[in-house]
Formats: structure tokens, sequence, C-alpha cells
């Protein structure tokens, strides 16, 4: 089943590279306040069968019901491995074929400023994303507004352990958002617990792909605590 799968995603990865233009079209619907069994992802794209129709998790298998977590691979990233698809973004959408403790473990964090600005924070395996809107609620590809920076690390199935630099009590659940994307907190600093964990530095979460990489914008609202994104975006030459 696996390497039928691995070939699936290989196949459609190289279809990509050879379609002069195709649209990849998100439909996306989370509850970021709890358990909520509205939540769902839907994607679809070049290749036939690598899409995904309103996927929900499977408590059963204890992964998404329709294998999107690993299908969606196929418009995440180049044959080569390099992202074509911003991985913060990519993440975001695990969140309705996960488990529903995912989103307390990685402290996510949605806001909607009064200029209708929506960002985005979580921490997933001692690394933090941020994705924030324009005031239309929009999230443009590529080289968007979607930042990362290691501030912890992870060991087996968790807790995450974060710098004190950024939380109050070294948990994520303590995280100081502001603290997290300020570029004068310094990086390189040692994360205790592990003699090899470092922090880093603010980056961009930049599409590196020189084949391929998805241009357009996406739709994000977020209204009494539902975040929802919509929108289709078109397959690139590098």
């Amino acid at each position: 089943m696996r390497k039928a799968l691995f070939f699936l995603i290989f196949s459609a990865a190289i279809g990509l590279c050879m379609l002069p233009a195709q649209n990849l079209t998100i439909d996306y619907q989370y509850n970021v306040s709890g358990r909520d069994t509205a939540n769902y992802l839907s994607f679809s794209g070049p290749h036939r069968l690598v899409t995904a129709n309103r996927d929900t998790f499977d408590a059963v298998t204890g992964a998404s019901k329709q294998k999107s977590t690993a299908l969606f691979t196929a418009y995440q990233t180049d044959i080569s491995g390099k992202a074509a698809f911003p991985g913060g973004v990519r993440g975001l959408f695990l969140y309705p074929v996960a488990p529903d403790d995912l989103r307390t473990s990685d402290s996510l964090n949605v806001t909607k400023a009064a200029n209708g600005v929506i960002t985005i924070q979580y921490a997933h395996r001692g690394i933090a994303y941020r994705i924030v809107t324009d005031s239309q609620g929009r999230l443009t590809f590529p080289r968007g507004s979607y930042s990362v920076r290691t501030i912890g690390y992870i060991q087996g199935a968790g807790p995450q352990v974060i710098s004190r630099d950024f939380s109050s009590d070294g948990t994520a659940a303590g995280i100081n958002w502001n603290a997290v994307w300020d570029t004068r907190i310094a990086s390189g600093q040692a994360i205790p617990g592990n003699a090899s964990a470092r922090t880093g530095a603010v980056t961009n979460d930049w599409e590196d792909s020189t084949i391929f990489f998805w241009t357009g914008t996406l739709q994000f609202t977020f209204e009494s605590n539902i975040l929802k994104i919509s929108g289709s975006l078109r397959a690139t030459r590098g």
C-alpha cells in the first residue's frame, strides 16, 4: 500500500512539472475552539487521483480518512524534494484531519484584527509558524506573508520543549508570540534538555523549488472561531 501511494504521489509530481498551468483548489474549515465534526479539508489538482473531498480525521486508524495527509505531498514539493508550497500553510491544512489534541499541543492561535488582517500562529515539533493575510483576508502565493522560526524541540511523542526566550514556562502553552517574532531576540541559543538544540532566526517560510510553484490567492475568513480557506492556485514553471 505504501509503495502504491508513493508511486501515485511521484507520478503526480512528474505530471505537475510537465503541465503548463493547472489549478490547485482548496476548501477548508476548522473550529479553533474545540472538537467539531464539521471540520474538513478538500483539495483537487492536476492529477484526478490526488484529491480529497471533505476529508476528516479517522479515530480508528489515527489518520486522515482519505489519506489526504500523504496525498497533498504531490502538490507541496517538486520531484527533487524542494518546497513548491509553504510548509506552514501546509501544516495548517492538517488540523481538520488530525486528532483534536494537536490543536492544543501546537498552541494554535488565530486572531482577526480590527482592520481585517487574520494572523495564524502555531508551533509544531519545536518550529513556530506564522501566516498573515491582508486586510481583506487574502493570502498571496508565492513568497507571501508566512514566516518560520525554530523555538524548541520535541522528542518522540512530546510534549514540545520551548526555549524560555519564547515561553514563560518552557511549554507550548506558555508561548509569547510577540517574543517569537521579535528579531531582536538572538538566535543560536541553547535549549535546556537537548545538547544539540538551538533556537533559530526569524525567516521567510518561502518556496524554494526551481521546477514549479503555486501562484494566486487563497481567501481566509475567521468568524465565531471558525477558520475557512478557499480558492484556487495555478501551477507555474520555476
